[in-house]
């Protein structure tokens, strides 16, 4: 596994920052594991990751807001680590044209079809688009 590898080498390296930050996200990762009682496969750890990430990005706006700069450099350097372990995200014209692609597949005729599509597009998307990016794009299109 990359994040445990990741996890030796900057343990070797002394970097603290990312040490915490790769052992919180294992955590979990082991957590979501014991909750849903299996082995998480990649598309289950991209799925944690990508949560971790969400979470260090709320906690960077509420840090921005208060004025905290120590806070919000540390959920930057934080985002920045996990986001390396996260496949190549798909452009705005990239996730609009795999849409295109799964409404016609799925044979989606309007607003009420959103469902059929969202379930397909997160299977194809697996960690390169967050779940409200293609939400917007699928909801845009059937319009």
């Amino acid at each position: 596994m990359q994040l445990n590898e990741a996890l030796k080498q900057a343990m070797k390296a002394g970097d603290e920052l990312r040490k915490r930050t790769l052992r919180m996200a294992l955590a979990a990762i082991k957590q979501a594991e014991v909750d849903r009682q299996v082995t998480l496969d990649d598309a289950g750890v991209l799925a944690v990751l990508q949560k971790e990430i969400k979470i260090r990005k709320e906690a960077l706006e509420e840090a921005q807001k208060a004025g905290r700069s120590d806070l919000t450099a540390d959920a930057q350097a934080e985002i920045a680590v996990l986001s390396a372990f996260l496949p190549k995200g798909l452009s705005a014209e990239e996730l609009r044209e795999l849409a295109q692609q799964v409404i016609v597949e799925v044979g989606a005729s309007g607003p009420a079809d959103m469902g059929k599509v969202m379930k397909a597009m997160m299977s194809k998307v697996a960690g390169r688009a967050l779940g409200d990016q293609v939400s917007a794009v699928v909801r845009e299109l059937l319009q």
